[in-house]
């Protein structure tokens, strides 16, 4: 039961770096004209969020198997949401969007790291 649940959690915090890097890497332009480096950036970005999405969602499946996997792109995820709280530090500016951002990186992420860790142990007693 507690593996189940864990999967559908999983399920619906992809969500986030689905549509989040989707809309990003096939939305409309969202820096000013004339910045095509910008612009350019910000869809390779949104590129690497989609494929840790996915790749998240691929351990869904056997998820007591793919520790190694999980704390991988949990660490990036979360590397990613270190380097995002010193750029609030030092612009000293934070909107909803980037506090939500900063909640998923930095909490639940981690929450998931966690629990994928013990569903994989308990699992591997139980063998």
């Amino acid at each position: 039961m507690e593996r189940r649940l864990l999967q559908i959690v999983i399920c619906v915090a992809v969500l986030v770096p689905l549509l989040g890097g989707g809309i990003g890497a096939f939305g409309p332009t969202v820096t000013q004209a004339g910045a095509i480096a910008a612009d350019s950036h910000h869809r390779y970005l949104s590129g690497l969020l989609l494929a840790i999405g996915f790749a998240f969602l691929s351990t869904v499946p056997r998820i007591e198997r793919h520790t190694a996997r999980f704390r991988l792109l949990a660490a990036l995820v979360m590397t990613g949401g270190l380097v995002r709280r010193l750029g609030v530090l030092i612009q000293g500016q934070v909107n909803g969007e980037i506090v939500f951002a900063l909640v998923m990186e930095l909490g639940v992420t981690p929450a998931l790291m966690l629990w994928q860790g013990g569903v994989a142990a308990r699992s591997r007693s139980r063998t």
